[in-house]
């Protein structure tokens, strides 16, 4: 399994928030079960590397299909097969080295 970053970020709103917009990310990932985090700078979201460009794909649709113009989508997709990896390992990892 994978976990990808995604940023959505929809542009000429004449306003410099977005937080509706990410909201409707969320209850996306939410209506279709796929685990995922929301941070401050993105979100992060967990499953099979071809199923996480899918989903990709879908967000990047979700502004213009409420009239957005112009939406700029940065993706990171970490797809680690040697293990398994989950949402937080990484965190985790690092706080344990920390500690």
């Amino acid at each position: 399994m994978a976990i990808m970053e995604i940023s959505v970020t929809p542009l000429g709103l004449g306003q410099p928030s977005v937080g509706d917009y990410i909201a409707e990310v969320v209850r996306y990932l939410r209506g279709q079960n796929i685990p995922h985090q929301l941070t401050d700078m993105g979100t992060l979201v967990h499953g099979d590397a071809s199923r996480l460009l899918e989903v990709a794909q879908a967000l990047h649709e979700l502004p213009f299909a409420k009239g957005v113009q112009r939406v700029i989508t940065h993706i990171s997709i970490d797809d680690r097969r040697d293990k398994e990896v989950r949402l937080g390992d990484k965190t985790t990892s690092v706080q344990a080295r920390l500690a």
